[in-house]
C-alpha cells in the first residue's frame, strides 16, 4: 500500500475519496460486529470503522488489534453520523470505512499511557522516550521547533547572510562554564574542547570577509543543570561587520517577527520597546523583566528616611535602599502566615526580613503600621507612588541594591503567578540595552565581563580601561532580546583592535603571557585589518520552548539529558573499555587509589 496522506489530514475534503493511511493505534472500541479504531499519525487521530459490510478480512484483523500496534489500511471516507460529530478534531466530521488492512507489528504495552497530559515521572518519559515521543504534544513542540528553523534559513537568506559552520572539535578557553574535554589519540596529554559558542570563529570569519554569517550551531557547556539549561544546546547565531548595535537589533526583529509569523501565524508589531538596563533594574528588579503585569518595584527611601523605624533609617545610612511593590487585593489574599512563607524564600537572597502594610481607605495596617500612622500626606505620598490602592498589599524590601532587587523581583514574579496576573496568550518582546560591561560575580568573588570578554565598551567609555581608571564603572555596547521575563538572546558589538582588547583582558585579571596563551590567534587576527562588527545569538531550545507553550527545554529536544546531566535512554555517559582509554594513553582512578597516593 502506498500512504496517500496523514490520518490526521483527512477532513471533508477527502469525502467519497479511497485513502490509504498508516500509524498507530490508539484506541480500540468493540460494539459487536462493529469496530472503531481511532488511527494515530504524527498529524492527528482518524476514526477507522471495521464491519462485515465494509470487507469481513478486514474486520477480523480489527479484531486482533490492541495499542500501539502498527497497521496500514485502505478505506473509503465518508461523514459521521450526526450525534457522532467531534468539532474540536480536524477529522471530526468523517471516518473511514475500512476495506484492507495489514498488521505491520505487535507492541508490547506501553510503560504509560501515549496520551497528552499524562502523570508520570520525567525519568520513566526519558528512559522511553521513543514512546513519549509519540505523543502528540511532544511531537507539535517539535514541530514547532522544525518551523522556526525553516523560518530563520528563509530569513537569513533573503538579506544574504551565509550559512557557514564552525568547528567541534576545537581550543579549550575555559572562562566561563567548564569545557568538555576531548582527548586526542594522535597527541597524548592533549585535549580538544566542545565549542561553549562560535563566537570567537564567527568573528575571525569577519576578518575574513564574510560580512553575514550565521548558524544554527551546537553548543556545549559542563555546567549545573536547570529547567532552562541542557549540556548540549542550540544557537541561531549571526555576526555582520559594519553595522551598528541598532542595526542588528532590527536585523533580529525582522527575524523574529518572520518567525512568528511562519510558526504561529503571528504578526507582531516592530520595533520592538527599548529599555537601558539600569531602568530595568530599577523598575523591575532585573535584566530579563516580563512586562505583561504591573506591581512595579518603587522607591520609597526618600519618603520613608525619618520615620524612627530603625530597620529602613539603619540600611539608607548605609546607602541600601527601600523599595516595594504593591500587590492588587493582596490585602485578603495574603494572610501574615501566605508572607511568612515568602520570608523562607527570600532568605537566599540575602534578605532579612519582609516588612509589609495593608491599605485601607485612609491609612494601613499591619505590623509595622505604626510608623506610618496620623501622617495623612505620608499615606498619599506612598499610595500614589506605588499605586496602591484600599485592599491592596505593600511588600517591603530594604537592603543592598543587589538583596532589594534579588528579593522583590522573586516576589513580583511568583505572585503574579499565584494570583493569575500574567495574559499567557501575549508574545512581549521587550531589549535591554546599554549594560555595564563589567559584574561582580558573588560566588566566584571576582569582576567578570558581564556579556564576554570581546564586547566593546560603550562610546566614550573607553578610557576606563586605562591604567589608573576604574573599569568597572564603563558600560557596554551590549544588548539582550527579551520574550515574557526570560532572556531569549543576546548580543554585542565586540571589540576590534589589539590594543582595546589587551586592555580588556588586562581589566580581567590576565597577564599579557596568559592573554597570548589562550586567546592568541585572535590578537594576531586584529593586527590584519579587523572590520568593527557585531553580532547575536538566540537560544533555540528557549525560543521552542515559549512558542510551543512549553514548560522545559526538553519538551522541545529530541533526546535531553536530565537534571544530572544523563541520558536515561541510553544510559550516558558510561564506562569505556580498557582498549579505549589505552588508545588516548587514559587511566581511569576510582575513590581508593586516590587516597593511597
Amino acid at each position: 500500500m502506498k500512504r496517500t496522506t496523514y490520518a490526521g489530514l483527512v477532513d471533508e475534503k477527502y469525502l467519497d475519496r479511497d485513502v490509504v493511511l498508516k500509524g498507530w493505534v490508539q484506541k480500540r472500541r468493540d460494539l459487536g460486529g462493529l469496530i472503531f479504531i481511532d488511527l494515530r499519525d504524527r498529524e492527528g487521530i482518524v476514526q477507522l470503522v471495521f464491519s462485515e459490510e465494509f470487507g469481513k478480512d478486514a474486520l477480523a484483523v480489527a479484531d486482533q488489534l490492541r495499542n500501539e500496534y502498527v497497521i496500514e489500511v485502505k478505506g473509503h471516507v465518508v461523514n459521521r453520523a450526526k450525534n457522532e460529530v467531534n468539532e474540536n478534531m480536524r477529522t471530526g466530521k468523517i471516518e473511514v470505512r475500512v476495506s484492507e488492512i495489514n498488521l505491520l507489528n505487535k507492541a508490547k504495552n506501553p510503560p504509560f499511557y501515549i496520551q497528552d497530559n499524562i502523570n508520570v515521572s520525567d525519568e520513566l518519559r526519558l528512559k522511553y522516550r521513543y514512546l513519549d515521543l509519540r505523543r502528540p504534544e511532544m511531537q507539535r513542540g517539535l514541530m514547532v521547533r522544525n518551523r522556526i528553523t525553516q523560518a530563520v534559513h528563509s530569513y537569513f537568506d533573503s538579506q544574504g547572510f551565509i550559512d557557514i559552520e564552525t568547528p567541534d572539535l576545537t581550543k579549550s578557553t575555559p572562562e566561563g562554564a567548564r569545557d568538555y574535554l576531548v582527548p586526542s589519540r594522535v597527541y597524548p596529554g592533549h585535549f580538544y574542547a566542545l565549542p561553549q559558542s562560535p563566537q570567537l570563529f564567527k568573528q575571525l570569519l569577519m576578518g575574513a570577509g564574510f560580512d553575514r554569517y550565521y548558524q544554527i550551531a551546537r553548543c556545549f557547556r559542563d555546567e549545573d543543570l536547570r529547567g532552562d539549561r541542557q549540556p548540549e544546546f542550540t544557537q541561531i547565531d549571526m555576526e555582520t561587520s559594519f553595522l551598528d548595535a541598532e542595526e542588528i537589533q532590527d536585523l533580529t526583529e525582522g527575524l523574529i517577527a518572520k518567525v512568528m509569523k511562519e510558526t504561529l501565524d503571528i504578526d507582531v508589531k516592530l520595533p520592538f520597546k527599548r529599555m537601558d538596563w539600569d531602568e530595568s533594574m530599577a523598575r523591575f528588579g532585573t535584566d530579563q523583566p516580563d512586562v505583561r503585569f504591573g506591581m512595579e518595584l518603587k522607591d520609597l527611601g526618600d519618603l520613608v528616611d525619618d520615620l524612627g523605624f530603625n530597620v529602613f533609617n539603619n540600611v539608607l545610612k548605609d546607602g541600601g535602599q527601600v523599595k516595594a511593590i504593591a500587590v492588587p487585593g493582596g490585602a485578603d489574599k495574603y494572610s501574615r502566615k501566605d508572607i511568612d512563607k515568602f520570608v523562607e524564600h527570600i532568605d537566599r537572597f540575602g534578605a532579612k526580613g519582609l516588612p509589609w502594610l495593608k491599605v485601607t481607605e485612609d491609612n494601613f495596617t499591619g505590623p509595622i503600621a505604626k510608623f506610618f500612622k496620623d501622617n495623612a500626606e505620608l499615606y498619599k505620598a506612598i499610595t500614589e507612588r506605588t499605586g496602591a490602592k484600599p485592599g491592596d498589599l505593600l511588600l517591603f524590601a530594604c537592603d543592598s541594591k543587589r538583596v532589594v532587587a534579588h528579593t522583590l523581583d522573586y516576589l513580583r514574579r511568583t505572585i503574579a503567578e499565584e494570583l493569575g496576573l500574567i495574559d499567557e496568550s501575549k508574545f512581549a518582546f521587550l531589549w535591554i540595552v546599554n549594560w555595564p560591561l563589567f559584574d561582580y560575580d558573588v560566588d566566584l568573588k571576582r569582576w567578570v565581563p558581564a556579556h564576554h570578554p570581546f564586547t566593546m565598551p560603550k562610546a566614550g567609555d573607553e578610557h576606563y580601561l586605562n591604567e589608573g581608571e576604574d573599569p568597572h564603572k564603563a558600560y557596554a555596547q551590549s544588548y539582550d532580546i527579551i520574550l515574557n521575563g526570560l532572556e531569549l538572546g543576546g548580543g554585542s558589538i565586540r571589540i576590534h583592535t589589539r590594543d582595546l582588547q589587551m586592555k580588556m583582558f588586562k581589566a580581567l585579571g590576565f597577564t599579557k603571557e596568559r592573554a597570548e596563551k589562550q586567546f592568541g590567534y585572535l590578537l594576531t587576527a586584529l593586527d590584519y585589518g579587523f572590520p568593527p562588527h557585531g553580532g547575536l545569538a538566540i537560544g533555540l531550545d528557549r525560543f521552542a520552548r515559549l512558542l510551543a507553550k512549553r514548560g522545559n527545554i526538553r519538551d522541545v529536544i529530541a533526546f535531553p539529558k536530565n537534571s544530572k546531566a544523563i541520558e536515561p535512554l541510553t544510559s550516558a555517559p558510561t564506562e569505556v573499555s580498557d582498549k579505549q582509554l589505552q588508545d588516548l594513553n587514559l587511566f581511569v582512578t576510582n575513590d581508593e587509589d586516590k587516597k593511597n597516593k
